[in-house]
């Protein structure tokens, strides 16, 4: 669907708060269509990020370990390298 959502299942150290928020956030921009919120479409948008990021958060919670990391690193963690 998003080849620029990045995986977190399996980084080291694990995923943290922002980067599965971030991911969340991705992912409604890309199914809504919704780049920019307006007054119209910010509680919508901001809920379905609260309950995508929960829900996220914990299903890598309840995933076994990975054997190999992921072969991309999270934007978060590119832009702290810079």
């Amino acid at each position: 669907m998003c080849r620029n959502i990045t995986t977190l299942r399996g980084l080291e150290p694990e995923a943290t708060a922002e980067e599965i928020e971030a991911g969340a956030r991705q992912y409604v921009r890309k199914i809504t269509g919704v780049q920019k919120t307006s007054a119209a479409t910010e509680e919508a948008f901001e809920r379905a990020v609260a309950e995508i990021t929960a829900i996220s958060t914990r299903v890598l919670s309840e995933l076994p370990p990975r054997k190999q990391p992921p072969k991309t690193e999270p934007p978060l963690r590119r832009l702290a390298r810079r």
